[in-house]
């Protein structure tokens, strides 16, 4: 049976290579993407694009409804927007904190709560897969982007709460967490860094489809740490 998946941030670089892989699993994708946004390429018939600002909680609401109205069942949530930001405790104010709140944890909370309630009002349960960050794991590395690191440390913290309360409903939620992802927006802000240790876009794909699979069925609790060799 096809698998209905949500995958948002559809058209940033994570989201185009996930997109991209699902479709040639055969999955059933609603890619979510921001209003005036594309995905940049041919879109399949097992793709359907839909609009939303994912920071406004009623809008969101209304999106998920109406993936429910429509394909009954959502298999999975690749839940991909974020945002990064530097700065350390003196260069992060309250709007800092506030911004990156917003991008990182509110745009992943407002599709989540929605979805979950699906998810375990429906048979098959489902799964939720989360993107999280290094910084928010090692402090050493979080100390010059306290901001980012703070939001994204509340994803796993919701994340645990969702398989507490998903366990008798069959509802997974799982974290990957990548190193420094391999786009050009990254080589263009760290022009001397080694490319050859980061993770490509495509690798992460790959992981974020094994969860999604019938071949993960056996796990859960998971926080899947995708380093390549940085």
């Amino acid at each position: 049976m096809t698998k209905n998946v949500i995958i948002t941030g559809a058209s940033g670089n994570l989201g185009k290579a996930t997109v991209e892989k699902f479709a040639s699993k055969g999955y059933s994708i609603i890619a979510i993407i921001s209003p005036g946004k594309t995905l940049g390429f041919d879109v399949s018939p097992s793709i359907e694009t839909m609009e939303a600002d994912l920071a406004d909680e009623k809008s969101t609401e209304a999106l998920v409804r109406r993936v429910v109205a429509k394909y009954k069942t959502i298999d999975a949530a690749l839940l991909l927007v974020g945002g990064f930001a530097m700065g350390n405790i003196l260069l992060t104010d309250r709007a800092a904190l506030l911004k990156m709140y917003s991008l990182n944890f509110e745009t992943s909370y407002f599709v989540a709560r929605p979805v979950f309630s699906q998810m375990v009002n429906q048979s098959t349960g489902g799964r939720i897969v989360f993107i999280g960050a290094r910084p928010a794991l090692q402090p050493k590395d979080g100390k010059n982007m306290l901001a980012y690191g703070l939001s994204k440390s509340l994803i796993f913290k919701l994340s645990e709460y969702l398989n507490a309360e998903g366990a008798e409903k069959n509802v997974v939620s799982s974290v990957v967490v990548p190193s420094t992802i391999d786009t050009s927006v990254n080589r263009k802000a760290m022009p001397n860094a080694d490319f050859t240790s980061w993770i490509t876009p495509e690798a992460i794909a790959e992981v974020l489809e094994f969860i999604v699979s019938d071949r993960a069925v056996p796990l859960r609790d998971s926080v899947y740490k995708v380093y390549g060799n940085a």
